[in-house]
């Protein structure tokens, strides 16, 4: 049976590095990796995510290397990423409950969702790319978050970096609306790498200005009183796993977050970083 690993990715912008090092990972140890989007729609990079000359606001610095710019500007621009799957045509929508007939339509919708089960059987973990794109279009993502929900059932690890940390947060079920990550230690884009300006998004000249939200506050409820956000300000890494998350804050954590998916899925991984 093939090794398979499902990345989602937004139509809105990705961060390369934070594709590329889950990629190598998967690419150096014999998993395949298959790509998805909320549409269908090719993902694209963050121009800045390619350019080793830009410097990051908050840190004052460059997060992308040289190297890293060459590899991910070619995994960008190769066919792997041309035909992705669509969350859309996978999976079904939510009925409102204004809708008429909603009974019946909600009796259908869970039936659809049963499919899934068999549907993520092939895969042996999910990982969520980071980067601004998924603020608008995975965040609060209903299939995406029906999906989250089927990979937990099912045991199955999920990676998450940066702002797809966001998407554990609200990934929940209906009947009881907590969080998934409620009691876990997750980490995530941190306030002090927030944007004060110049959010963006690709395929818009829209420029949000800050994020719409501070990831930290919001992880930092979601996880409880129980659980635990960490930040790890002021170290060059932030990778936690708490299975079956395994949760990156930003750029720098996107290869160690690829390497701990593989120590997890071949040894048994199940603690690290906190």
């Amino acid at each position: 049976m093939s090794k398979k690993i499902l990345f989602i990715l937004s139509e809105y912008g990705y961060w390369g590095e934070e594709l590329l090092g889950p990629v190598v990972a998967c690419d150096e140890n014999g998993y395949q990796a298959v790509f998805a989007t909320a549409t269908g729609k090719r993902p694209q990079a963050l121009p800045p995510s390619l350019d080793p000359g830009y410097v990051d606001p908050p840190l004052g610095r460059s997060v992308t290397t040289p190297e890293v710019a060459v590899a991910a500007t070619a995994l960008d621009g190769s066919s792997r990423l041309d035909n992705p799957l669509s969350l859309t045509a996978w999976i079904p929508d939510r009925p409102y409950f204004s809708e008429p007939d909603y009974l019946r339509k909600i009796e259908a919708y869970y039936r659809d969702l049963g499919a899934i089960e068999t549907d993520i059987e092939q895969y042996d973990a999910m990982v969520i790319v980071g980067g601004s794109g998924p603020i608008v279009d995975l965040a609060n993502n209903g299939r995406l978050h029906e999906l989250i929900l089927a990979f937990v059932e099912a045991d199955k690890p999920i990676v998450a970096e940066c702002y797809g940390v966001t998407c554990l947060a609200f990934a929940r079920n209906w009947d009881d609306r907590r969080s998934i990550i409620d009691g876990k230690h997750v980490t995530g884009h941190c306030k002090e790498y927030d944007y004060k300006d110049g959010t963006g998004f690709i395929g818009t000249d829209f420029n949000m200005g800050p994020p719409p939200y501070p990831l930290e506050y919001v992880l930092q409820d979601a996880t409880g009183p129980t659980g635990r956000y960490h930040g790890n300000v002021g170290r060059e890494t932030s990778v936690l796993v708490d299975y079956p998350f395994i949760t990156a804050r930003s750029t720098p954590d996107s290869f160690l977050a690829g390497r701990k998916m593989v120590e997890v899925l071949e040894k048994g991984l199940r603690k690290f970083g906190w």
